[in-house]
């Protein structure tokens, strides 16, 4: 549907203005002493998966708005994974959820996904959700349960997903539980904490040598008044009793209002603990908004962190699995994925740029004003060229959406799959 020499002619019409923004930006950070071809490679390196169920049309419990033309298949997912890919050059992997997505040929799967220079990411478990002809419930947990048959049949199915993912090249497994309890006294608390633990180390246990656990964590929904892996410390606490390679996973959008995440993301590094990262926005709870729609300065915050502990981490972080995590029913699915790659390269351009040794001597020097001076610095440089060039020299569109739009992607995908197409899995 695109190749690439239709994308130099969308970039033809935009080149001359983006190569002198560019080369304005260029002289701007060259006098800061920076390399900006070492910049180009690093954003260019830099790449985010996209979950299979964030291609469809979102929705909430109140309704769901079609767009026309979603993916009927796993394999339509992937070509759209693929199409985004070769507009953004930034989407270079895709995370499938179990069941919603189950491959029918593993082989054919990760054939069409190469084709499009796609790999597979980790792939995620569901015991939150009973499934049709399932034989017993997860209305009252699932890894924590107190009946230990429906405690084996969660494990079961996480074990399943492990067997999936290997068929496809994956080499982790991201745990995320909706267990708890609504009411007080519902559950023993520390009972239920003791169960999940062992079943997630039977899990452990399961997974191939190479693999990684990634256990998430949620303050609250769908349990409100308890969550069994409600905060990070409890996800540490887990990952740390089932072995090195467990780690905690960090969406965005789980955390209480104002929480300080940049802080956790720091902690966890520092630890060696930091597996995955699910990015979103939220204004409220766990709104699952365009990346960088809400709150753009927490989320170039939280790269400094990951940057500055990536280099100089005394103990050695694995590479950070990094995945979008955000659905909105009012907004084409894949101009909305489209919006969080770029937020999320940009806020990663920007914490590139920060003066990291004259940020230290300000905190040595005690100097508040100066340390924010020099992150606003960062903050406001406009990178926008910087993501743009970067995307050019991979092959990608200047402007993504605009080439989506221009090239009337999503039309000539409702006049193949149909108006009324509705995207698989959920």
């Amino acid at each position: 549907m695109i190749d690439k020499e239709k994308i130099r002619e969308v970039n033809a019409q935009r080149l001359k203005a983006h190569e002198t923004e560019f080369l304005a930006l260029q002289e701007t950070l060259v006098q800061k002493g920076l390399s900006v071809d070492d910049l180009l490679h690093h954003i260019q390196d830099f790449q985010v998966a996209v979950p299979s169920w964030a291609l469809g049309a979102g929705g909430t419990r109140f309704g769901r708005f079609s767009f026309g033309g979603e993916p009927r298949t796993l394999s339509e997912k992937i070509d759209d994974v693929g199409l985004i890919h070769r507009l953004t050059q930034s989407a270079g992997s895709i995370s499938l959820h179990i069941p919603w997505d189950i491959p029918e040929d593993a082989n054919e799967t990760r054939a069409r996904a190469e084709s499009h220079g796609l790999a597979f990411d980790a792939v995620n478990s569901n015991t939150f959700q009973d499934q049709a002809n399932q034989e017993l419930s997860y209305k009252f947990g699932s890894l924590c349960h107190v009946d230990s048959a429906i405690r084996a049949q969660a494990i079961q199915h996480n074990q399943e997903v492990i067997d999936i993912g290997r068929s496809l090249g994956s080499k982790s497994l991201t745990v995320w539980l909706s267990d708890g309890s609504s009411f007080p006294g519902q559950l023993n608390l520390r009972r239920a904490l003791e169960r999940t633990l062992d079943s997630l180390k039977q899990i452990y246990a399961y997974m191939p040598s190479d693999w990684k656990l990634f256990i998430e964590y949620k303050p609250y929904e769908p349990n409100f008044y308890s969550t069994v892996i409600a905060d990070w410390g409890t996800s540490h606490l887990l990952a740390t009793e089932c072995g090195d390679r467990a780690y905690t996973l960090v969406d965005l959008g789980h955390h209480l209002p104002n929480t300080n995440i940049e802080q956790i993301v720091s902690t966890l590094i520092w630890r060696g603990k930091l597996g995955g990262f699910h990015f979103n926005d939220s204004k409220y709870g766990d709104d699952d908004l365009t990346v960088g729609a809400i709150k753009p300065y927490q989320l170039f915050l939280i790269f400094n962190e990951l940057v500055e502990g990536m280099t100089n981490s005394a103990n050695s972080n694995p590479p950070i699995a990094w995945m979008i995590d955000a659905s909105h029913n009012i907004k084409d699915p894949l101009e909305d994925l489209m919006q969080s790659l770029e937020a999320i390269r940009l806020a990663y351009a920007q914490a590139l740029i920060v003066n990291q040794a004259d940020l230290q001597r300000a905190q040595q020097h005690n100097d508040p004003t100066l340390c924010q001076e020099i992150l606003q610095d960062a903050f406001r440089t406009d990178v926008r060229p910087l993501v743009r060039e970067a995307r050019r020299r991979s092959g990608g569109a200047l402007h993504p959406i605009e080439a989506f739009r221009h090239l009337k992607i999503r039309h000539k995908l409702i006049a193949q799959r149909g108006l009324h197409a509705i995207a698989s899995g959920l």
